[in-house]
Parts: C-alpha cells; sequence; structure tokens
C-alpha cells in the first residue's frame, strides 16, 4: 500500500496562481490609476502656483503682457519668456513641463482699453500629449483631458483639482 504524500495537488497550485495573478492584475491597474492621478495633481498644482505668479506680477504692472507677446494671434509665450517676468521676484522655480513630462503652454491675450489689463492661459495637454481646439467648463476624470487655466480660474480640468 502506497501512503499519499504531504502537499498540494495540481489543481491546487493552479487555483492559487490564478488568484494571485487576478490580484496582480487589479493591483497594476490601480497603481497606473494611482500614477496618472498623481500626474494630474502635479500639474493642477503646477499650472495654479504659475498662475498665481502670473496674477502677482499683473497687480503690479498692470498687464499680463510679457515682451509683445500676444495669444491667439501670435505665437504663445515661450517659457523662457515667462522665467524672465517671473523669476526671481514672483516666482523661484517655473516649472516647463506637465506631470507626463509634456511642456506646458503660455499665452497672452492683449489689452483692449488702458484700464484692462488683458487676459493669460496656461494649458497642459494631459496624458495624450495632443491639445484639444476648444474648452468647455467642466469637471472631467479623463487623464487625456486638457488642463486649462485661464484669467484666474480653470477651464478645463480633473476632479482632482478642486478636492485635494
Amino acid at each position: 500500500m502506497r501512503k499519499r504524500q504531504a502537499g498540494f495537488s495540481i489543481l491546487e497550485l493552479l487555483i492559487i496562481g490564478a488568484i494571485i495573478a487576478i490580484l496582480c492584475a487589479i493591483g497594476i491597474v490601480n497603481y497606473m490609476n494611482a500614477i496618472n492621478r498623481a500626474r494630474q495633481k502635479r500639474t493642477v498644482n503646477d499650472i495654479r502656483i504659475i498662475a498665481q505668479a502670473w496674477e502677482a506680477r499683473a497687480t503690479d504692472t498692470q498687464s499680463y503682457m510679457l515682451s509683445g507677446y500676444t495669444f491667439p494671434a501670435g505665437s504663445t509665450v515661450t517659457h523662457e519668456a515667462l522665467v524672465t517676468a517671473l523669476r526671481p521676484t514672483y516666482l523661484r522655480d517655473i516649472p516647463r513641463l506637465d506631470g507626463w513630462n509634456r511642456p506646458l503652454e503660455f499665452a497672452v491675450t492683449p489689452e483692449v482699453t488702458g484700464s484692462d489689463a488683458g487676459g493669460y492661459a496656461i494649458r497642459s495637454p494631459g496624458r495624450d500629449g495632443t491639445f484639444d481646439g476648444t474648452y468647455v467648463n467642466a469637471i472631467t476624470s479623463d487623464f487625456d483631458c486638457d488642463i486649462v487655466w485661464a484669467n484666474g480660474t480653470f477651464i478645463s480640468y480633473p476632479d482632482v483639482s478642486q478636492s485635494d
């Protein structure tokens, strides 16, 4: 008579392997979502910090204009022009890239009258790296959504910007 040895059967090992694979898949998806949410939060906070510095400079100079740059007819404001205008008085380090390591875009609108300081905008293309043409004032949970700050408020932004 053969004595049964202690251990696991093949079926038990396969079931345990399947359970571990399912848990790993769930964990990886949650990990990737957490990384993208952290990138969104970083981008939102960087844009907010730049906007606050730009607002402080506009309070002092009565204009958002930086050395004749106009938007939308002309080119956007370069990072170097923004650094020249804001550093070191208003902000020491001005972020160049969003959370996905893509360049942020900056733009200004010209003054209409002597009492109007014009406007400005800062935007990130989001995870997909492409800018949308038109922005609707809305909250989204889509990581591909552009993050846009214009004239003192977020126009297009993920839901993380208001809760954290």
